[in-house]
């Protein structure tokens, strides 16, 4: 028969007829999330640019030169925290007072004599003593290399600079 169709032909003609309408609603809504999904892509990319064109080229392009200045700046604050940190190991960071009384034996003096220990971290700087009679005070200096002097240290001045030791060792655990 010429103006027959076959059965298969015609059942597949007549279930794509009949599920056009889901198709073409699918196809909207798979078109309208496309575009959700495009405008928040672009509001994203358009948040990463920056500058007077808002190119995406020219804000890698700025964000690379801030980063660069960045470590630059970085590299120098390393250089100068060295720097204070050199500085500081050489300067007065413990200090030892030890008050006593030399003449023990015969009531003079009091407690005001005293030797005062001045040091670094590596224990270099200075102790001071002071000898306190009625009629005499005697003040004397002896310089400090790692703790110890080219002059004899009286058991006061040694106590002193364990204090002054003691006080580094406490400020470095704080």
């Amino acid at each position: 028969m010429p103006g027959t169709v076959p059965t298969f032909a015609s059942s597949t003609l007549h279930a794509l007829t009949s599920a056009a309408p889901f198709i073409a609603v699918a196809a909207s809504l798979l078109a309208l999330l496309s575009l959700i999904y495009a405008t928040l892509l672009e509001r994203r990319l358009s948040r990463l640019t920056v500058g007077r064109a808002g190119s995406l080229e020219e804000t890698i392009t700025v964000l690379s030169r801030e980063m660069r200045e960045t470590l630059e700046f970085r590299s120098e604050v390393e250089r100068y925290l060295k720097l204070v940190e050199q500085r500081l190991r050489g300067s007065v960071s413990g200090i030892g007072v030890v008050r006593f009384n030399p003449f023990s034996t015969d009531g003079q003096g009091g407690n005001q004599s005293f030797a005062t220990a001045f040091i670094d971290e590596e224990g270099t700087g200075v102790v001071f003593s002071t000898l306190y009679a009625r009629n005499h005070v005697g003040v004397y200096a002896k310089p400090l290399e790692r703790g110890a002097s080219t002059y004899e240290l009286s058991d006061e001045e040694k106590r002193a600079i364990a204090e002054a030791r003691q006080s580094i060792a406490t400020h470095k655990k704080e």
